[in-house]
């Protein structure tokens, strides 16, 4: 793929992403910064880009005529709905978005349709569906938080092998080329904390874990952008079959950020439900920000365990995984 065409796929992925007017300041924050962080990637200037987009001074046409594969318009498209949908099921604008950019790229609408059902699927499965479990339970590593003594009746040892394997299996779908395989990693880690919330007597709701995660840092959309970025970026998103053993490699390097994002965000979890709620915003984001850290250490350790379960994993495991089928 050309640097052009990444940079109109991009481009596509940004006006997506605030194309409903409904971005935090927060959220829109982190954005900027994924965009100065990949900013030096493939001659891409996605700072420029970025400010573009606010800016108006890109519109979805003239990104659109950019594009002049078919790969590339599919790709975009998939970008854009993955991007629409991570942050909860599509609003009226991005439907509107979505269907005109279906138009200008001039995509098979029912092929194109059903990919966007099957991102809807996702970003709708309920919190309590079970997760099915592609791997067997592993050990877990030393240093793992202590049991609180108000939560004495909770099995500890399960609920770390709990974030262990939900934090394996998000590292595993981000060495996938997929475009839903990406998006489903912000699904499984709130299904995380609704069972962790869940363990501890709460019953929680969609609302409540994305404040929750908002709170530690952890945005929707950006997380979203950031990670499928970096695939683009890589030359990873997008390839099939042997692309995939192809980019394991190149990719493992960085793949380790959906394993600590998860790991951190369960064990925060599992701290502050055990707590009682009780911990202030800023103590659950430093305290994020401090296990986000030593969660990186343990990447090398499961490195192997996500490359193996990323070889037995494909778009329709995937979704029937999210949706607890």
């Amino acid at each position: 793929m050309s640097p052009s065409e990444t940079q109109a796929i991009l481009s596509l992925s940004l006006l997506a992403a605030f194309v409903d007017g409904q971005k935090h300041d927060r959220e829109r924050a982190e954005i900027k910064r994924i965009a100065e962080g990949l900013s030096q990637a493939d001659g891409v200037q996605l700072p420029t880009l970025y400010q573009d987009v606010l800016m108006k001074r890109v519109s979805l046409a003239s990104v659109a005529g950019a594009l002049t594969s078919s790969e590339a318009r599919q790709l975009a498209y998939e970008m854009a709905v993955c991007v629409c949908d991570a942050d909860g099921v599509q609003s009226v604008p991005e439907q509107a978005f979505l269907a005109e950019a279906r138009t200008l790229l001039g995509l098979d609408p029912l092929s194109a349709r059903q990919f966007s059902h099957d991102a809807e699927a996702m970003a709708a499965a309920p919190l309590g569906a079970p997760s099915v479990a592609p791997a067997p339970p592993v050990p877990v590593p030393a240093g793992a938080a202590a049991a609180s003594p108000a939560a004495a009746a909770v099995d500890e040892a399960e609920l770390d092998r709990a974030i262990l394997n939900a934090s394996i299996t998000n590292g595993a779908l981000e060495l996938l080329p997929e475009s839903l395989s990406t998006m489903a990693i912000i699904p499984l880690q709130m299904r995380l904390v609704y069972r962790i919330g869940q363990a501890y007597g709460y019953t929680l709701d969609s609302g409540h874990i994305k404040d929750f995660l908002a709170t530690l840092g952890v945005g929707l959309t950006s997380q979203y952008l950031e990670q499928a970025g970096r695939k683009l970026l890589g030359g990873l998103l997008g390839k099939l079959g042997g692309g995939l053993l192809r980019g394991i490699g190149n990719q493992a390097v960085s793949s380790g950020m959906s394993f600590a994002a998860t790991y951190a965000l369960g064990q925060v979890a599992r701290r502050y439900y055990a707590g009682g709620r009780t911990l202030s915003a800023q103590t659950l984001k430093d305290t994020y920000a401090s296990v986000a850290r030593e969660a990186q250490g343990l990447q090398g350790r499961y490195l192997p365990a996500m490359q193996e379960q990323a070889r037995t994993l494909d778009a329709g495991k995937v979704l029937a995984m999210v949706r607890g089928g």
